[in-house]
């Protein structure tokens, strides 16, 4: 039973982490796409192609499950891929979690890439799921650039810079890039004492689990193998991977 995740870089090594915990038998396509990173400041027909051709690649694989875990593809393409593939595909897309931050924190602040901060996307995620909370916007100026580097000490002084950045009082904090949940003790650390943080990793995981048993898909015959594409071409994951844990648990298993 094959699950294909699809992202520009190690944004979706959360997610994908999280699937082979809690199904270690699956099969897992990852495709990322380096030569074309980051896709937040790309024209959104230029990602919807891009998308859509991993998409692609990913079926010929025998996929029978696509996961978004990047917020710019599943706002740009996701209804483009579930036209691509029909009915009979399920195809999960990833929301930053700042419903589940509101329904427990009077204030919260919003942790994504420049792009995504000053967008008019997480203006509207804001208006429709803040439900009264206090929400400010903190770009994260690099940190998913390092992430993908591997640059750990360049994530670290980003990380510090927002954590510096982020109003005193907050909270909660919404990891709003799906890379950043890569240094999430690092980023609790950063922050005050009782600042809860939230990600969408672990929900996309069992959203996407939930959609596998509602379409009563076999997955006992999956074998647990990790394929990657590297923007179209078989490939691995990046060396950067292995500067985390959640890369550490993927890279460690080969088809």
């Amino acid at each position: 039973m094959i699950v294909a995740l699809i992202d520009s870089g190690l944004g979706l090594l959360p997610t994908s982490a999280w699937l082979r915990r809690l199904r270690p038998e699956l099969d897992l396509v990852l495709s990322l796409d380096p030569d074309g990173a980051p896709w937040g400041l790309k024209p959104a027909p230029w990602v919807i192609d891009r998308v859509l051709g991993a998409a692609a690649r990913s079926l010929d694989r025998g996929a029978e499950v696509i996961v978004l875990p990047c917020n710019t593809a599943s706002v740009t393409a996701l209804e483009h891929v579930r036209e691509l593939v029909g009915p009979g595909i399920p195809v999960i897309g990833t929301v930053p979690a700042i419903k589940p931050a509101a329904a427990v924190c009077e204030s919260v602040a919003i942790w994504a890439t420049a792009a995504t901060t000053a967008s008019r996307y997480q203006a509207d995620l804001i208006a429709e799921f803040a439900d009264g909370t206090e929400v400010v916007g903190v770009a994260c100026h690099g940190l998913a650039d390092a992430i993908d580097r591997g640059d750990r000490a360049g994530a670290l002084a980003a990380i510090s810079d927002a954590a510096a950045r982020t109003p005193d009082g907050v909270q909660g904090v919404v990891l709003g890039c799906t890379h950043y949940p890569l240094l999430r003790d690092e980023i609790v650390a950063a922050l005050p004492e009782g600042v809860l943080l939230f990600d969408s990793a672990e929900a996309v995981a069992r959203q996407t689990l939930r959609r596998i048993d509602a379409a009563e898909i076999d997955t006992s015959v999956g074998s647990g193998t990790v394929e990657v594409f590297v923007s179209g071409r078989p490939g691995s994951l990046p060396s950067s991977a292995e500067a985390f844990d959640a890369g550490r648990l993927l890279g460690a298993i080969r088809a």
